[in-house]
């Protein structure tokens, strides 16, 4: 008899936001726990930001870290925050 193979859960371990519209050779790196933001305009970068900021807090308001959270609601959570 066949072993079934064990399904694992899916996990959103980090998230990594990469803007490519930079054409003034400034290198714009942000780090927040489990997200790192690369590149980007500064209107690009800043906007990257603003997304993270608002998505972390609801995962504070949620009691939660990313690691905790499916990735189904990290999506929502995600769109909501761009929304914004």
């Amino acid at each position: 008899m066949a072993r079934k193979a064990k399904q694992s859960k899916s996990e959103v371990i980090g998230l990594f936001g990469i803007g490519l519209d930079n054409s003034d050779g400034h290198q714009r790196i942000t780090e927040a726990e489990d997200i790192l933001l690369i590149g980007g305009s500064e209107e690009t970068h800043e906007k990257m930001q603003d997304v993270v900021i608002h998505f972390c807090e609801s995962l504070e308001e949620r009691g939660k870290r990313l690691r905790e959270v499916e990735p189904q609601e990290v999506l929502d959570l995600l769109q909501k925050a761009m929304d914004r």
